[in-house]
């Protein structure tokens, strides 16, 4: 007997068309890990629109593959980072190439804009506009806290899993919802176990 598709598997040709841009800044990581996390908020706040957010999860960051890794690092990740203009340019990067995915894969001109609203500003601007941005926000956030997303993020800062931990803790509050705030510190609080933080 043959297992029904689970219902993210709708998104699957998004995936595979979107593909070849996530090979940049361990998006291939990143991407499927805060997909996990954007289903999770997805359930916890039903009222959201499930198509819109999983969307612009996927694509969220599709941009980085315009840009040299090397700027990545160190303009992406250093100071006023979050105001850089390699920042900008993923967003605006981002807004581009995520059209003629979800135009191929046959998804309507409302949610390619409503997709696009959520990708442009997802790191740089201030305040998200609705429900759906800020799940978004948070799902891209959540994989920092987990033991994959502290290994490979502390060496983006030049920092130690230890170090990079502790600057998580503050980051907790940043987190737009309850359910996400309440995550990150438990996931964050697995991951220092996880890691022997505790002593290393």
């Amino acid at each position: 007997m043959q297992m029904p598709a689970p219902p993210t598997a709708r998104y699957d040709a998004v995936w595979r068309r979107a593909e070849p841009y996530m090979r940049a800044r361990k998006n291939d990581v990143h991407v499927p890990l805060s997909f996990d996390w954007a289903q999770r908020l997805l359930a916890a706040h039903p009222e959201a629109d499930a198509d819109i957010v999983s969307l612009a999860i996927l694509l969220h960051d599709i941009g980085w593959y315009s840009i040299d890794m090397e700027d990545i690092i160190e303009k992406g990740f250093g100071p006023n980072m979050m105001q850089s203009d390699v920042r900008f340019l993923h967003e605006s990067e981002g807004v581009r190439l995520s059209r003629p995915v979800l135009e191929e894969t046959g998804w309507g001109e409302d949610t390619i804009r409503a997709v696009a609203e959520i990708i442009d500003g997802h790191d740089t601007r201030p305040h998200p506009r609705h429900l759906n941005d800020r799940l978004v926000r948070d799902a891209d956030k959540l994989w920092r806290f987990s033991v994959t997303g502290v290994s490979v993020a502390c060496d983006w800062f030049k920092m130690t899993p230890r170090q990079y931990a502790d600057r998580l803790e503050h980051q907790v509050a940043q987190l737009e919802t309850e359910t996400g705030r309440a995550w990150a510190a438990q996931e964050l609080r697995a991951t220092r176990a996880a890691l022997m933080l505790h002593v290393i």
